[in-house]
């Protein structure tokens, strides 16, 4: 079987694994109170975003230029761009739809399961490698050149960082931890991870010593971190005590009737004797 269909069948088991998933995750009765054909709009920004952000930045660069269509449809994607660009058409599109239900812990899980097994596609066709090393779990891949030459299987290096993430996934989700923000959570992992590997990656410099992934990361990471302050911050100040306002004075039979305590009635002028 040669690499292009080895790449085709591992991102047809990626899907399955996504879907797969996401059918299993658990979901929020707000998230499940979404009419179903918002959230089918939802999946279709998601899918539709994902794609063009992942071929943007080879399209920009494309000699023919970004505005043919064979810009669009040559080989070469981007995982960080796509990110960003699924990220983006569903907060935009839930902003138009008015949806204000948080989305993204339904979505955070599979997708770490399905960039997991995605990323085996990715070694098998013989992309995304990385530098040359000699250390002894280096695999040979065909260089520029043509020549052969062991370098990083930075591919199976980020399945792996994946896999990590959906168990951590996995774990919040069965504890409820970090509700609403286990999207945020995974991408931003995702950010400090491949700013870091980029510098075992063979990608070229470009602006201030940084790879455009690298910069790419950086617009990621200080994104959704400052979106996720803004969200605790917003959330922090809708429960917060209302100090404003004194308290009011409660007599004593408001007070009883407030704690559950039935007392006797407190008389306020003598009772007048039966006549």
């Amino acid at each position: 079987m040669t690499g292009q269909a080895l790449y085709s069948l591992f991102m047809l088991l990626a899907l399955a694994v996504y879907l797969t998933a996401r059918h299993y995750t658990p979901t929020s009765a707000e998230f499940r109170a979404i009419p179903w054909r918002q959230r089918t709009v939802l999946a279709f920004a998601a899918l539709i975003g994902g794609s063009l952000g992942a071929k943007l930045p080879f399209a920009a660069v494309s000699p023919s230029g970004w505005w043919t269509a064979a810009a669009w449809v040559s080989n070469g994607k981007t995982v960080v761009a796509g990110l960003i660009g699924a990220y983006l058409a569903v907060e935009g599109t839930k902003l138009l739809l008015g949806v204000r239900v948080k989305t993204g812990d339904t979505f955070a899980l599979p997708l770490a399961l399905a960039m997991a097994v995605g990323r085996w596609g990715c070694f098998c066709y013989g992309c995304c490698y990385g530098t040359p090393t000699g250390l002894p779990w280096g695999v040979a891949f065909r260089q520029d050149d043509d020549t052969w030459a062991p370098c990083h299987p930075t591919q199976i290096y980020e399945s792996l960082f994946h896999l990590f993430m959906a168990s951590l996934l996995f774990q919040m989700t069965l504890h409820n931890l970090l509700p609403g923000h286990r999207l945020k959570f995974y991408l931003i992992g995702y950010a400090v991870y491949r700013f870091t590997t980029e510098f075992i990656r063979p990608e070229p410099i470009w602006h201030l010593g940084l790879t455009y992934y690298q910069w790419a990361a950086l617009v990621l990471f200080v994104a959704l971190t400052l979106q996720w302050v803004i969200e605790v911050r917003r959330s922090s100040a809708a429960f917060a005590p209302d100090s404003t306002h004194a308290p009011l004075p409660v007599n004593r039979a408001a007070a009883a009737v407030k704690s559950g305590v039935l007392l006797a009635p407190i008389p306020t002028t003598p009772e007048t004797p039966p006549r």
